[in-house]
């Protein structure tokens, strides 16, 4: 065994392991029952990877002849694994502040999308900027999240990134189904291929005026027949039946979720189809929240996620994770799981994130305090590491 380490986090407090016999996923009862060790040390190696996490004392003792590139004394402090946002939109241009105050006066989202606002209007503007002006802003709004506790993001395309002999705003939702599975997926499968993209899952908007529920089965079964994961947006404004449908497709996940029907989460509970709830999205558009605390104890798998877009610009998880306490009425500790193994879970990676278990990435925060304060997290996380490294000290944390 090497003993040449890259980092060693000693004394911490308490280290919320979140789960530590290899669980892919936790429900309502594993929610609540966290793996946590008092007083401990965590060992991450060259390659990024954890090595070892226990009682400071064993880890002293098995490592006594180690060196480490870099040792952070946590004494006093958590130890958690990084934050695993799983539902995000953050490549476009064009912000849509002056729709703020439409909504605010009573636009629905719907109206303000058939005003030719929404994402109408996102989609203009993406379209019309320079992939460099798209990356800069992309970057920033990625270390913005990293610096409240992210670590591992999803992140959706859809905002005018179709081929470019098909960069035209589609007029009628048959048009649009008919480009998205005779010219885009074939296109993106060569590409994949080609090792020139890689892509993950496969999304759809099933909506009323958008995509409706056999629309998007047929995008959403050609993504699958491509080898993609289905995770896709559903039952947020109408109650679509869209839960029920990704069951039945083996969707390996559904967001938003604010009008689902009783039978969509006995469904989703028997497929293990992960939820993931956006409380962000039901403040700020004022929707009935997702019945976090009925999927729950259904047995549903439930992820959180920030929404971040244009409509819902959140970038914290720290925030998502105190709404979801505050108007969803999940515990602390369910949220924290909802923001890790569930979250990674979501995205198809709990085998490598979400918990702080010996081989997954070294990926961790080291904080005094997380959800119980509404905003201002860069006060209270001391360290974002990512493998290992350390990619945001913030050396005037607050013991608050």
């Amino acid at each position: 065994m090497s003993k040449n380490h890259k980092l060693l986090v000693k004394n911490a407090k308490q280290v919320v392991l979140i789960c530590s016999n290899g669980e892919k996923y936790l429900t309502k009862h594993g929610m609540n029952n966290l793996s946590v060790i008092e007083n401990a040390s965590l060992v991450i190696g060259r390659d990024g990877l954890i090595k070892a996490v226990g009682p400071a004392e064993t880890i002293q003792a098995r490592f006594s002849e180690s060196s480490f590139d870099k040792v952070i004394d946590a004494a006093g402090m958590c130890v958690l694994p990084g934050l695993v946002d799983a539902h995000t939109h953050p490549v476009w241009a064009g912000d849509r502040v002056h729709e703020f105050a439409m909504k605010l006066a009573g636009a629905t989202y719907m109206e303000v999308h058939r005003a030719g606002g929404g994402i109408h209007y996102t989609v203009e503007h993406t379209r019309a900027a320079a992939a460099l002006d798209l990356l800069t802003s992309l970057k920033s709004r990625l270390q913005r999240m990293q610096r409240a506790g992210t670590t591992l993001v999803e992140c959706k395309s859809g905002y005018g990134l179709e081929l470019q002999t098909e960069l035209k705003m589609l007029e009628v939702i048959e048009e649009a189904r008919k480009d998205i599975l005779q010219v885009q997926l074939p296109r993106l499968k060569e590409l994949m291929s080609a090792g020139r993209l890689q892509v993950n899952n496969i999304d759809v908007f099933c909506e009323q005026g958008v995509f409706d529920l056999e629309s998007s089965r047929a995008i959403l079964q050609a993504g699958k027949e491509m080898g993609l994961n289905i995770n896709f947006h559903g039952d947020e404004l109408h109650p679509m039946n869209s839960a029920e449908m990704g069951a039945e497709l083996g969707a390996l996940a559904i967001s938003h979720l604010e009008e689902v029907t009783d039978e969509g989460i006995v469904a989703m509970a028997k497929a293990k189809t992960a939820a993931v709830l956006l409380p962000t999205t039901a403040y700020i558009l004022r929707l009935p929240q997702p019945r976090a605390r009925d999927m729950l104890d259904a047995g549903v798998i439930v992820a959180l996620g920030s929404d971040f877009n244009p409509n819902a610009y959140c970038c914290s998880m720290p925030v998502v994770m105190h709404l979801a306490c505050v108007n969803m009425r999940m515990s602390m500790t369910e949220a924290l799981a909802a923001a890790t193994i569930n979250a990674a879970f979501a995205l198809g990676r709990s085998d490598t994130h979400g918990s702080l278990e010996v081989n997954k990435h070294g990926d961790l925060l080291i904080l005094n305090h997380l959800i119980y304060q509404l905003g201002g997290h860069q006060e209270t996380i001391r360290y974002v590491i990512i493998k290992g490294n350390i990619v945001y000290d913030n050396d005037k944390t607050l013991d608050l």
